[in-house]
């Protein structure tokens, strides 16, 4: 058996078998201010008390400070809702983006099933867990249970060879592999990858994967933890690795497909508007104008992501014509930024420095982009429309080619730089 069948095996209490319905309980239901206020609106409908307040969390994050008064109203019913529940244990406002505040709170392990209102809950497939999104309504039954259903779905190895160069990060090698699947290629899914380059992955990468198995389509993605995550987890739930359940494949799995990714003489990657799999190598594209740059999100705000660009950003200037927006994506990591210098250098360099949170992702809060704007940025998503004017474009790429790219005033391979 496959890890998302050891997992969900283990939870249904028998051997189950791609396709199979089930019902399991569930370790954690995540949701943001975005939607909550669904959820709440439909749980109140059928339930008074949630199943246990504990195993909550709402995390405010994608319009932090509220910027509408809708959004201030969404979030007054969230607090409402969090006193009358007693979730406070974990109600987190200003903390940052809720894939990156969940595990800097502990509430993820290996081999716990995990929901989120949240298409990019799929992330806490980078700490061994079955993690994946649902809908607003789904996730009131939840709350309401303590249970919910699957079908269990078929799974594909995607074995990942080959050293990082310089100027490519994880972010590339999801997008290439993206690129070559399709937006479709993987629905409802499991992505597990494997092989030497994600055996030699630190925690944040391994993250940045499993963020953007949904952008293929699929159910979740999922790595076997290795000891950089595993000491991760330990460090962050005071348990013992003995404590943990740490789930492996077996050798002999059996996988709907298995796919191979050389990543050795990899150029960095770009997915161009308006979809998530329109990939290509930056030679292709180098030299498109564009006018924002951002660095952050859920899936490369991170501290890593920042030394990125600050490798590439110190003793610079952005061009005079470019607006350079970085959002850390905690406050946690806001801090250690501060600490080494980051935050002062991206300053000095002419960036907007953001508060954490999800905003300009989606378009819902700073740096929405006019008719006709382009911005090149490390968010997940480039649909139409994504951050602002259903006239504007968004290329997609990892935080150096960001950086690059903001000093020159056009879509830059950092190589050129550095």
């Amino acid at each position: 058996m496959n890890i998302t069948e050891k997992i969900l095996s283990k939870k249904a209490g028998h051997e189950v078998t791609p396709g199979e319905i089930i019902e399991i309980p569930v370790d954690l239901a995540m949701s943001h201010d975005g939607t909550s206020p669904p959820a709440i609106k439909t749980f109140e409908k059928i339930a008074d008390k949630v199943w246990d307040p504990e195993k909550i969390a709402i995390i405010f994050d994608h319009n932090v400070p509220a910027n509408t008064i809708g959004s201030a109203e969404f979030q007054k019913v969230c607090r409402d809702f969090i006193n009358k529940q007693n979730i406070t244990k974990n109600y987190i406002h200003g903390e940052g983006i809720c894939h990156q505040v969940v595990p800097e709170m502990g509430l993820v392990e290996p081999g716990k099933v995990i929901v989120g209102a949240d298409s990019h809950t799929c992330t806490y497939g980078a700490f061994g867990a079955f993690s994946t999104g649902m809908g607003a309504t789904d996730l009131a039954m939840v709350w309401a249970t303590g249970k919910t259903w699957f079908m269990v779905p078929p799974a594909i190895r995607m074995e990942v060879t080959g050293e990082l160069n310089p100027y490519i990060a994880p972010k590339d090698i999801i997008l290439n592999i993206i690129g070559e699947i399709g937006i479709a290629g993987a629905t409802y899914k499991t992505a597990e990858f494997c092989g030497e380059t994600i055996e030699n992955m630190g925690v944040e990468g391994r993250a940045t994967m499993c963020n953007m198995a949904i952008e293929m389509g699929a159910k979740n993605g999922i790595m076997e933890p290795n000891k950089e995550v595993i000491d991760y987890i330990c460090k962050r739930t005071s348990k013992k690795e003995s404590e943990l359940n740490i789930v492996k494949s077996d050798k002999d799995a059996v996988y709907e497909k298995e796919m191979h990714f050389d990543v050795s003489d990899m150029e960095p990657q770009i997915a161009c508007p308006n979809d998530v799999d329109n990939v290509c190598d930056i030679s292709k594209i180098e030299g498109t104008a564009i006018d924002q740059c951002l660095i952050g999100s859920c899936t490369n705000g991170r501290l890593s992501d920042l030394k990125d660009a600050y490798e590439i950003l110190k003793d610079q200037k952005i061009n005079d014509n470019i607006r350079l927006l970085i959002l850390p994506a905690s406050r946690e990591i806001y801090k250690q930024a501060m600490n080494l210098g980051y935050i002062e250098a991206f300053i000095d360099a002419g960036a907007i420095i953001c508060n954490p949170g999800c905003g300009p992702c989606l378009g819902g809060h700073m740096g929405v982009l006019s008719e006709g704007e382009v911005c090149i940025s490390t968010t997940n998503r480039n649909f139409k429309g994504r951050m602002g004017d259903p006239k504007s474009s968004v290329y997609l790429s990892n935080s150096k080619v960001v950086a690059a790219s903001a000093i020159e005033g056009v879509i830059t391979n950092p190589k050129d730089l550095m």
